[in-house]
C-alpha cells in the first residue's frame, strides 16, 4: 500500500510540474464554461433596425419611441424610400426595417386599422425569427395600451417579410458556417501538424539550413494544402447548390476569390501555430481547441455576436471566420459585390500578412 501511495504521489508531482497538463485539466473547463455561458445566447440585444416612416405622424413617432426605448433595438437610420431597403440590408448592419404606410395615424383612427410592414434579414433565420417576435410583442403591447377600456378598438396590423430567405431554411445559415469551419480546420490544423512533424523529427532544422530560403520551405509545405482546400471549397459550394438548393446570388468568381483569400489566411494561421508547437500533438490540440470553439461560438455562425457581452464582441473581431462568414453570406444570399465587402476583405488580407510576418520573423530567429 505504501508503494502504491508513493506511486500515486509521484504521478501528482508529474502532473503538477507539467504546465500543459494543468492547463488541460483546469484551464480548458473554465474557458469552455465561460465561453458557452456568455456566447450561447438566443435572445437579442441592441439589434440595429431602420425605419421607413411614410406617415410621420404622432402615432408612428410613438411606436418608434417604444421600440427605440426597449433594450432589444437600436435605431441605425431613417430611410426616405422603399428603394433604400435592399441597400441597407446589403451593408450588413441593419437586421430589420419597419415600414409605416402613408396616413398611418389617420387610417388607425378612421378605419380602425393600420398596417406596419416588417422586413427582416433572414440570412440568419434564428435571429430573424427572434427580431420578428420581439417587434410583434411591442406592437401587441401598443394595441393593448390604446384599447384599455374598449373591445374591438383600433388595431395595428403587421405584415412580415423575410428578405433573402423567405422560407427560413436553416441550411442557408449552416452552409456558410460549415464551409468556414472545414476550411479553417483543414488549412490551419493540417499545416501546423505538417510543419510540427518536421520539427518533432528534427528535419526542420535541416530544411532551414538548406539552399532554400525559409519562406520557400514554408511555402513548399503549404502549397499542397492550398490546392486541397480549394478542392474542398468547390465541393462544398457544389453540394450546397445542387443538394441543398442554396442560391448564389452574387458572382461565383468573387466567391472563389474570397474563398482562396480565407484559405491563405487559415494557412498563415496554421504556420503561426507551428512556430509555437514543438510536437504534432501540441499543434493538433492548439488547432482544435484554439480554433474550433472560437469559430463556432464567436464568429456569428450560430449565435448573434450583438447579443454577447462587449468583451466577447471585441474578441470576435480578431477571428478570421467572422469576416469570412459575413463575406460568404453577402455574396451567396444577398448578391453583394466588392463595394459592400471591401472592408472585410481588407481585414482578411491584413490578418494574412500579419500571421505570415510573425511566422517568418520567428523562423528567421531560429535560423540565426
Amino acid at each position: 500500500m505504501k508503494r502504491f501511495i508513493g506511486f500515486v504521489r509521484k504521478e501528482f508531482y508529474h502532473i503538477y510540474r507539467d504546465k500543459r497538463s494543468l492547463f488541460i485539466l483546469f484551464g480548458m473547463p473554465i474557458a469552455q464554461i465561460l465561453l458557452f455561458g456568455f456566447a450561447i445566447a438566443n435572445e437579442i440585444n441592441k439589434v440595429e433596425i431602420a425605419f421607413l416612416d411614410q406617415a410621420k405622424d404622432a402615432t408612428t413617432i410613438e411606436i418608434i419611441n417604444k421600440m427605440a426605448s426597449s433594450k432589444y433595438f437600436s435605431i441605425n437610420r431613417y430611410l426616405a424610400a422603399e428603394s433604400e431597403v435592399e441597400g441597407v440590408f446589403k451593408e450588413g448592419k441593419v437586421k430589420a426595417v419597419i415600414n409605416f404606410e402613408k396616413d398611418f395615424g389617420e387610417k388607425l383612427v378612421k378605419r380602425g386599422k393600420a398596417t406596419i410592414q416588417l422586413v427582416a434579414d433572414a440570412t440568419d433565420p434564428n435571429t430573424a425569427n427572434s427580431i420578428t417576435n420581439y417587434i410583434l410583442s411591442i406592437v401587441q403591447q401598443y394595441n393593448q395600451s390604446i384599447n384599455l377600456h374598449q373591445v374591438g378598438g383600433p388595431q395595428v396590423l403587421t405584415q412580415t417579410h423575410m428578405a433573402f430567405n423567405p422560407e427560413l431554411k436553416s441550411v442557408f445559415m449552416f452552409v456558410p458556417g460549415v464551409m468556414t469551419i472545414i476550411l479553417m480546420l483543414v488549412s490551419a490544423m493540417m499545416t501546423s501538424i505538417s510543419i510540427a512533424k518536421e520539427k518533432e523529427l528534427g528535419t526542420m532544422e535541416i530544411l532551414l539550413v538548406s539552399p532554400l530560403k525559409p519562406f520557400q520551405v514554408i511555402l513548399g509545405k503549404v502549397v499542397p494544402y492550398i490546392l486541397l482546400s480549394i478542392i474542398n471549397a468547390i465541393i462544398i459550394v457544389l453540394l450546397s447548390i445542387f443538394i441543398f438548393k442554396m442560391p448564389v446570388q452574387g458572382s461565383l468568381i468573387l466567391l472563389g476569390t474570397e474563398s482562396v483569400l480565407f484559405i491563405l489566411t487559415s494557412l498563415s494561421l496554421g504556420i503561426l501555430i507551428s512556430t509555437i508547437a514543438k510536437t504534432q500533438q501540441t499543434a493538433m490540440m492548439i488547432s482544435l481547441m484554439g480554433l474550433m470553439l472560437p469559430v463556432i461560438l464567436l464568429s456569428g455562425f450560430i449565435f448573434p455576436i450583438g447579443s454577447m457581452p462587449l468583451p466577447l464582441q471585441i474578441i470576435s473581431n480578431i477571428i478570421p471566420a467572422k469576416w469570412f462568414i459575413l463575406i460568404i453570406k453577402g455574396i451567396m444570399l444577398k448578391g453583394v459585390g466588392m463595394a459592400f465587402i471591401w472592408k472585410e476583405t481588407l481585414i482578411l488580407i491584413g490578418m494574412t500578412l500579419f500571421f505570415i510576418g510573425i511566422s517568418t520573423y520567428k523562423y528567421k530567429i531560429r535560423l540565426e
